[in-house]
Parts: C-alpha cells; structure tokens; sequence
C-alpha cells in the first residue's frame, strides 16, 4: 500500500496524495478500460452512501478523489481505497466553495483527462430524521440545512465544471421527501427538493449530463439507519454514472426501480 501524505500549506489545510498508479484491470472483473481511466469525485464521501459510493467506483477501478469534512476520514479512507485502485483526497466543506474549488484542481490532475463523474453526496439532517416538522424547526438549522444540501450542491457543480469533461455525468442523491409532502421533514425536504431544482437548471444550461438519483430509504444517519444497506444501492450510483440513458437522467430523477428493470 502506498502511503498517504499530509501536505500542509496556507492556503489548502488539508490534502491527501497518493502517489499509487492505477494498475491493469482485472480481466475476471469485467470492467472497461474507459472505466479503468476514468476519474469521479464523491462529496460526502467518507460516510453512508459517499463512501459506499467510492468503494464501488474504486473495486471497478476508477480513480477516486473523496471530500469530506473529517480530514482523519478521509486519509482513512483513501489508505483502504488504495487497496484496489489510484485514490485521493481533501478535506473539504460544500458550504465552502473555495474548499470546493481545492477539491475540484486536485481531482482535475489526478487523472488523464480531468473529472469524468461527480457524485455530490454531501448532506445534513438537524434533528432526528422524521422529527422535524416544518412549524418548529430554528431558523438556524433551516439555513444550515439549506446551505450543505442545496447551495453545496450547486457549489459541488460549479466548481466541478471547468475540470469535467464534455461528456461527464453529475449525480446528485435525492429521496421521495423533495417531491412528496411528507410529515415531520422539515428543512431537509425543503433542501432535497432545492436540490433537484439545481439539478434541473444545471441539466438545462450545460452540455454535460446532470441528474437526481433515488435509491429510496437507506441505512444512512440521515434516516436514522434505516433502510437498504448503502452497499447494496452503490451499484446503481455507478449504473447512472456510466450507463443510464442520457434522456432519462438528464435533469431527471432515476430510481432504484428503473435500475433493477433495466439490469434485471
């Protein structure tokens, strides 16, 4: 295993380098060399369904830039994305766009062709999940709410664009809160149906693919740890980033049910 690097410096805090190269793929895992080369970003990504994301992305071979706020996290993770494939990353906040921004340059060098997927998966819930009704939540904890998972998924697209590549995919994470009037969610419905609007403005004024996925309730802190194991949805992350129909997910919302029809 390679070793991983803690540069610091005034102006980025935290950033971790492998020097570690993308070895062959295997031949029995069955994954293209498109693949093989290819770089994604994960926001979020040392938890719930970013990590299980990167491990997903990395056991196929694709190179892995990770940022999260815990900068001990990150290095963990990259040391075990290492393991499989070429694996990064920098300790960053989407409320920050400069962070971002940092998140952005490294992932942009780390392979040969820029940024080819990002994966914004970053997110907060103030509160227990379900327990938060609209009527009583603090302003506070609205406008954090708002700012980590609406603002720091426009932020996430923003600085991705000038390093991603004409044909690359952004895939946004969202649940059935951001369409449906449900109970008790508060400001994370508010935010996730704020996010979708991002989406869609993005997927409107850029020639890159944008697009929501739904894997429907899953075993993260935000819900509590109920749901689908994040390993078990991973794969569709990776399906919508490489293989889901342009039409369908560009300024849409693939669910887990049109994986599974389509994969079946």
């Amino acid at each position: 295993m390679t070793a991983v690097a803690l540069l610091r410096c005034p102006t980025v805090p935290y950033i971790y380098v492998s020097a570690l190269e993308a070895g062959p793929m295997s031949q029995d895992r069955g994954e293209s060399e498109p693949e093989q080369r290819a770089t994604v970003v994960v926001t979020g990504g040392t938890g719930g369904i970013g990590a299980a994301v990167a491990r997903e992305f990395a056991d196929a071979g694709t190179r892995v830039v990770v940022g999260s706020r815990d900068a001990e996290a990150v290095e963990a993770l990259v040391e075990d994305l290492q393991e499989t494939t070429a694996a990064t990353g920098v300790r960053t906040d989407v409320r920050d766009e400069f962070d971002l921004e940092r998140l952005m340059e490294t992932a942009s060098t780390f392979g040969p062709r820029g940024i080819d997927v990002v994966v914004a998966a970053a997110g907060v819930y103030h509160g227990d999940p379900g327990e938060t009704p609209a009527d009583e939540e603090s302003y506070a904890a609205f406008d954090d709410t708002l700012r980590t998972n609406a603002r720091g998924v426009f932020a996430t697209i923003r600085e991705a664009l000038p390093h991603l590549a004409s044909d690359g995919r952004v895939i946004v994470p969202t649940g059935s809160v951001a369409r449906d009037a449900v109970p008790d969610f508060g400001s994370y419905a508010v935010s996730k149906a704020a996010a979708e609007g991002v989406v869609r403005a993005f997927a409107a004024d850029v020639e890159q693919i944008v697009g929501c996925v739904d894997p429907g309730r899953v075993a993260t802190d935000l819900a509590g740890g109920e749901g689908r194991d994040p390993e078990d949805v991973a794969p569709l992350f990776r399906w919508a980033a490489t293989e889901a129909p342009t039409e369908e997910l560009d300024g849409g919302v693939i669910e887990l049910a049109d994986w599974r029809r389509r994969t079946a």
